[in-house]
Protein backbone atom coordinates (compact mmCIF):
# COMPACT_ATOMS: atom_id res chain seq x y z
CA UNK A 1 0.00 0.00 0.00
CA UNK A 2 1.55 3.20 -1.05
CA UNK A 3 0.19 7.01 -0.20
CA UNK A 4 0.00 7.77 -3.99
CA UNK A 5 -3.10 5.04 -4.67
CA UNK A 6 -4.98 7.16 -2.36
CA UNK A 7 -3.91 11.09 -3.27
CA UNK A 8 -5.64 10.79 -6.40
CA UNK A 9 -9.55 12.16 -5.83
CA UNK A 10 -11.35 9.47 -8.47
CA UNK A 11 -14.54 8.56 -7.47
CA UNK A 12 -17.42 10.02 -4.86
CA UNK A 13 -16.26 10.22 -0.94
CA UNK A 14 -16.76 6.72 0.60
CA UNK A 15 -18.10 7.39 3.97
CA UNK A 16 -20.58 4.74 5.18
CA UNK A 17 -19.15 3.68 8.08
CA UNK A 18 -21.91 1.27 9.00
CA UNK A 19 -20.92 -1.35 5.96
CA UNK A 20 -16.81 -0.49 6.75
CA UNK A 21 -16.48 -3.16 9.64
CA UNK A 22 -13.50 -2.26 11.82
CA UNK A 23 -12.01 1.23 10.31
CA UNK A 24 -9.02 2.15 12.18
CA UNK A 25 -9.91 5.43 13.78
CA UNK A 26 -7.95 8.82 12.60
CA UNK A 27 -4.10 9.25 14.14
CA UNK A 28 -5.01 12.96 14.28
CA UNK A 29 -7.18 13.42 17.45
CA UNK A 30 -6.26 17.40 18.64
CA UNK A 31 -7.09 19.51 15.91
CA UNK A 32 -6.55 22.71 17.66
CA UNK A 33 -3.38 23.57 20.04
CA UNK A 34 -1.77 26.34 22.12
CA UNK A 35 -3.91 28.97 23.48
CA UNK A 36 -7.06 29.35 22.81
CA UNK A 37 -7.88 32.26 24.58
CA UNK A 38 -4.91 34.22 23.66
CA UNK A 39 -4.89 37.60 21.12
CA UNK A 40 -2.70 37.41 18.40
CA UNK A 41 -1.51 40.07 15.84
CA UNK A 42 0.06 37.53 12.81
CA UNK A 43 -1.69 34.95 11.17
CA UNK A 44 0.30 32.37 8.66
CA UNK A 45 -2.01 29.78 6.44
CA UNK A 46 -1.14 27.20 4.75
CA UNK A 47 -3.48 26.36 1.55
CA UNK A 48 -3.41 23.81 -0.73
CA UNK A 49 -2.62 24.42 -4.45
CA UNK A 50 -3.72 20.62 -5.82
CA UNK A 51 -7.22 19.12 -5.70
CA UNK A 52 -6.30 15.39 -3.44
CA UNK A 53 -7.24 13.21 -0.90
CA UNK A 54 -4.53 13.46 2.23
CA UNK A 55 -4.14 10.74 4.84
CA UNK A 56 -5.13 10.74 8.04
CA UNK A 57 -1.01 9.91 8.70
CA UNK A 58 -0.16 12.74 6.60
CA UNK A 59 -2.31 14.89 9.05
CA UNK A 60 -1.08 14.20 12.02
CA UNK A 61 2.96 14.01 10.44
CA UNK A 62 1.96 17.71 9.55
CA UNK A 63 0.35 18.62 13.13
CA UNK A 64 3.21 17.05 14.86
CA UNK A 65 6.53 18.95 12.50
CA UNK A 66 4.58 22.50 12.97
CA UNK A 67 4.37 21.96 16.69
CA UNK A 68 7.18 21.10 17.27
CA UNK A 69 9.08 24.15 15.42
CA UNK A 70 6.05 26.47 17.48
CA UNK A 71 6.77 24.95 20.94
CA UNK A 72 10.80 25.35 20.43
CA UNK A 73 10.85 28.98 19.55
CA UNK A 74 7.60 30.66 20.76
CA UNK A 75 6.94 27.77 23.93
CA UNK A 76 3.23 28.29 24.71
CA UNK A 77 2.38 31.71 22.69
CA UNK A 78 0.03 30.37 19.74
CA UNK A 79 -2.71 29.00 18.14
CA UNK A 80 -2.37 26.69 15.90
CA UNK A 81 -5.85 25.13 13.91
CA UNK A 82 -6.03 22.01 11.57
CA UNK A 83 -8.88 22.34 9.40
CA UNK A 84 -9.80 19.37 7.09
CA UNK A 85 -11.37 16.57 9.02
CA UNK A 86 -10.06 12.73 7.31
CA UNK A 87 -13.84 11.53 7.02
CA UNK A 88 -13.38 9.54 3.49
CA UNK A 89 -12.63 5.79 4.60
CA UNK A 90 -10.14 3.80 2.78
CA UNK A 91 -10.14 0.06 1.03
CA UNK A 92 -8.01 -2.07 0.73
CA UNK A 93 -8.49 -5.72 -1.20
CA UNK A 94 -5.28 -7.10 -0.35
CA UNK A 95 -3.61 -9.68 -2.60
CA UNK A 96 -1.10 -11.58 -1.67
CA UNK A 97 2.01 -12.92 -4.20
CA UNK A 98 4.47 -15.23 -3.65
CA UNK A 99 5.29 -19.10 -3.40
CA UNK A 100 2.06 -21.30 -2.46
CA UNK A 101 -0.15 -18.12 -2.71
CA UNK A 102 -2.63 -19.42 -5.20
CA UNK A 103 -4.38 -20.99 -2.19
CA UNK A 104 -5.01 -17.55 -0.28
CA UNK A 105 -6.34 -15.39 -3.21
CA UNK A 106 -9.76 -15.16 -4.10
CA UNK A 107 -8.93 -12.61 -6.82
CA UNK A 108 -12.23 -10.36 -7.57
CA UNK A 109 -14.43 -12.84 -6.06
CA UNK A 110 -16.43 -10.56 -2.57
CA UNK A 111 -13.44 -7.43 -3.21
CA UNK A 112 -15.27 -5.17 -1.46
CA UNK A 113 -12.03 -4.79 0.80
CA UNK A 114 -10.75 -4.11 4.25
CA UNK A 115 -10.86 -0.74 5.72
CA UNK A 116 -7.07 0.47 6.22
CA UNK A 117 -7.07 3.74 6.85
CA UNK A 118 -9.33 7.60 6.39
CA UNK A 119 -8.19 10.52 4.21
CA UNK A 120 -9.21 14.05 4.15
CA UNK A 121 -10.47 15.58 0.79
CA UNK A 122 -9.22 18.78 0.03
CA UNK A 123 -9.65 21.30 -2.80
CA UNK A 124 -7.62 24.03 -4.27
CA UNK A 125 -7.38 26.94 -2.06
CA UNK A 126 -8.84 25.29 1.00
CA UNK A 127 -7.06 26.36 4.42
CA UNK A 128 -5.29 23.35 5.51
CA UNK A 129 -3.63 25.09 8.66
CA UNK A 130 -3.72 27.99 10.68
CA UNK A 131 -0.85 29.42 13.02
CA UNK A 132 -1.58 32.59 15.02
CA UNK A 133 1.16 34.34 16.75
CA UNK A 134 2.37 37.79 18.57
CA UNK A 135 4.00 40.42 16.38
CA UNK A 136 7.58 40.36 14.96
CA UNK A 137 6.90 36.37 14.99
CA UNK A 138 5.98 35.89 11.43
CA UNK A 139 9.27 33.83 10.19
CA UNK A 140 8.78 31.90 13.30
CA UNK A 141 5.10 30.69 11.82
CA UNK A 142 6.38 30.76 7.95
CA UNK A 143 9.07 28.10 9.21
CA UNK A 144 6.79 25.98 10.90
CA UNK A 145 3.79 25.95 8.24
CA UNK A 146 6.80 25.07 5.76
CA UNK A 147 8.17 22.07 7.88
CA UNK A 148 4.35 21.30 8.08
CA UNK A 149 3.75 21.11 4.44
CA UNK A 150 6.80 18.93 3.67
CA UNK A 151 4.79 16.53 5.14
CA UNK A 152 1.59 16.37 2.73
CA UNK A 153 1.53 14.65 -1.04
CA UNK A 154 0.20 18.18 -2.38
CA UNK A 155 2.30 21.39 -3.03
CA UNK A 156 0.99 24.09 -0.44
CA UNK A 157 1.15 27.85 -0.11
CA UNK A 158 1.86 29.74 2.68
CA UNK A 159 0.22 33.18 3.17
CA UNK A 160 1.52 35.37 6.50
CA UNK A 161 -0.82 38.25 7.24
CA UNK A 162 -1.72 40.56 10.01
CA UNK A 163 -5.48 40.02 12.09
CA UNK A 164 -7.37 42.97 12.05
CA UNK A 165 -7.62 44.52 15.56
CA UNK A 166 -11.00 43.82 16.60
CA UNK A 167 -12.30 46.90 19.37
CA UNK A 168 -11.85 45.94 23.32
CA UNK A 169 -15.02 44.24 24.32
CA UNK A 170 -14.57 45.27 27.75
CA UNK A 171 -14.36 48.98 26.77
CA UNK A 172 -17.23 48.54 24.62
CA UNK A 173 -19.64 47.53 28.00
CA UNK A 174 -18.37 50.54 30.32
CA UNK A 175 -18.86 52.04 27.55
CA UNK A 176 -22.96 51.04 27.42
CA UNK A 177 -23.11 50.89 31.01
CA UNK A 178 -22.08 54.56 31.07
CA UNK A 179 -24.67 55.89 28.64
CA UNK A 180 -27.26 53.36 30.41
CA UNK A 181 -26.78 55.63 33.80
CA UNK A 182 -26.74 58.65 31.99
CA UNK A 183 -30.40 60.44 32.46
CA UNK A 184 -32.30 60.72 29.87
CA UNK A 185 -33.25 64.13 28.53
CA UNK A 186 -37.37 64.64 28.45
CA UNK A 187 -39.28 67.42 27.09
CA UNK A 188 -42.29 68.98 28.73
CA UNK A 189 -44.55 71.14 27.37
Amino acid sequence: MHAKNYRHVKNRAYTRKEYARGFPPPKIVKFTMGDTKGTFQVQGQLIALERAQIRHIALEAMRVATNRVLMDKVVNDYLMVVHPYPHIILRENKMIFGAHADRLQQGMRRSFGTAVGTAAKVEVDQVLMTVKVKAGQEETAKESLKRGSAKLPIPCKIVISKIAASPNVAEELTDVAEDAEAEPETETA
